[in-house]
């Protein structure tokens, strides 16, 4: 039978919606009168977990993750799973369907019909509109209560006289009144089919994208109440996981004692700064702080899972909802590096008049953002095409403004240095990711306006692009410490302090 699957983030919405009261529904008429899942905490279960133990675990650990998606990620949305043409997974399920809707063809053709499978569908598609009604429409769940009867339809159906186009008429009239305006044309569509095998499993497909609907719309409902609780229902979630499993901490300990270690050492001697790239205010700033605070040892661990190596180590399990995330951040942030660090070796080639110009530094961006696009893994061909394209619009540029084109030896030395920025040694290339991570590090402290407003030289060209970045990572390590500050303090405690420091230190953070 071809499945309308249920979705575990419906069931979770509907127990957190509780009290809740929507602020736009889908267009539900006449009744009312108004109105790609996230990585996952893995830990190994110690010994002696049953499996009903387990099983709770991994249920409470996915209630915990799609109530931290949906607070995190304003995008967050369930939608149909998109199997391949090609895939096994869909060729079954393709064939499996097949059989089912051929089946039922043969039982309604038959002399007399048998409704066996034909009862099945009414009695799910049932199921499935009264899971897209409102608690407050009554009435209408009476009347498909009474419409739908399924002791009623078995009786007509024992006694050849269940009228199932009449039936479909109906599905499709309630289909009309309770979808959502997306969907009216796909409704409507339906009216036109007079094969009623065809109309039903039609009806079927359009039941799957409504409920899909109604999900999308009850997470858009409960996300204010969610907000306004997560912060302690997380914590609450995390405490049960903790409890059944106590080594649930193992490798958030390890990631602070590590951070711990790394702000104890002292700091290896910087990069000599090339002309082009001057310090900042928010450089001293950093330096030259012999107190080592918790916040300073959390903060630095906050920065070392932006060059985690998740093939050697174990992520912590504070963070792992937000693995994803902070990959995607990550990522950002090594293609920003290679886009400051090839922007401020071409400006050391144009001159003052084009340095000046806001739209050629503009254009020489969008050019390497496009061209960075999708090639990180193939940054060697990437630079090879950046560099061709920044010498061709330079020398453009220059020609434009009738000053004097680069000379071979500065076009083979441009180009040489654009490339060499490929290597994660080049000492542009260090530099800039230094001062980003820096940046970073401050929007964490300060806030990301006034670590906006004290930019390091080098980067200032990107400070669109730092914004975004410095305000997603600000907030998603914000909430983090929020929710889990508790067991940061606890750790960090351990890892800090001796027993008579611990109590007066912890205080001050």
């Amino acid at each position: 039978m071809p499945d309308v699957q249920k979705s575990d983030a419906q069931e979770e919405s509907t127990e957190a919606q509780s009290g809740a009261c929507p602020a736009a529904v889908p267009d539900q008429r006449q009744e009312s009168s108004s109105s790609g899942c996230p990585d996952q905490p893995v830990c190994s279960p110690p010994q002696g977990l049953s499996v009903t133990e387990l099983m709770e675990t991994v249920n409470g650990v996915s209630k915990m993750s799609i109530a931290h998606e949906i607070v995190v990620n304003q995008d967050f949305h369930m939608e149909e799973m998109a199997l391949s043409p090609d895939s096994l997974e869909s060729k079954i399920k393709e064939t499996m369907h097949n059989a089912f809707w051929d089946h039922l063809r043969e039982q309604l053709a038959a002399t007399p019909p048998d409704y066996t499978y034909a009862l099945q569908l009414l009695k799910e598609i049932k199921e499935i509109l009264l899971s897209l009604l409102l608690p407050r429409q009554s009435r209408l769940k009476s009347q498909i209560e009474e419409v739908m009867d399924m002791e009623l339809l078995k009786q007509e159906a024992d006694h050849g006289a269940l009228d199932v186009s009449h039936l479909s008429t109906y599905i499709l009239s309630m289909m009309t009144m309770l979808c959502a305006p997306i969907r009216d044309e796909e409704v409507q569509k339906l009216e036109s089919i007079s094969d009623p095998v065809q109309l039903l499993r039609e009806i079927f497909h359009v039941l799957g994208l409504m409920k899909m609907d109604m999900v999308n719309f009850t997470i858009q409902s409960i996300r204010p109440h969610l907000q306004e609780h997560s912060i302690q229902y997380e914590r609450a979630k995390f405490q049960e996981l903790l409890q059944r499993m106590p080594n649930f901490l193992d490798h958030t300990t390890k990631w602070l004692s590590q951070a711990a270690a790394e702000v104890m050492t002292p700091p290896p001697a910087p990069y000599d700064s090339p002309d082009q790239i001057t310090s900042s205010p928010a450089d001293e700033t950093m330096k030259d702080n012999s107190i080592i605070s918790p916040s300073m040892v959390l903060n630095q661990g906050y920065m070392n899972l932006l060059h985690w190596d998740s093939d050697n180590e174990e992520f912590p399990e504070t963070v792992m909802m937000d693995r994803t995330r902070l990959q995607e951040i990550q990522c950002q942030l090594n293609q920003l590096t290679i886009l400051a660090s090839v922007l401020l070796v071409a400006n050391s080639y144009c001159g003052p008049k084009l340095l000046s110009s806001p739209q050629f530094v503009d254009k020489l961006k969008q050019i390497i953002k496009v061209l960075l696009e999708g090639n990180q893994s193939r940054l060697d061909e990437a630079l090879l095409s950046i560099s061709d394209q920044v010498l061709q619009e330079i020398q453009q540029a220059l020609v434009d403004l009738n000053l004097p084109a680069l000379s071979k030896d500065n076009v083979a030395s441009l180009s040489g240095q654009i490339h060499s920025v490929a290597k994660e040694d080049n000492c542009v290339r260090s530099i800039i990711d230094q001062r980003i991570r820096l940046f970073l590090k401050c929007c964490l402290i300060r806030g990301v306006q006034p670590s906006l407003r004290e930019l390091p030289g080098g980067i200032t060209p990107i400070e669109e692009e730092l914004a975004e970045m410095g305000q997603r990572f600000a907030c998603l390590i914000h909430h983090n410490q929020q929710v889990f500050g508790p067991y940061y303090a606890g750790i960090l405690k351990k890892v800090l302090f001796s027993p008579q420091e611990s109590e007066a230190s912890m205080d001050s953070t």
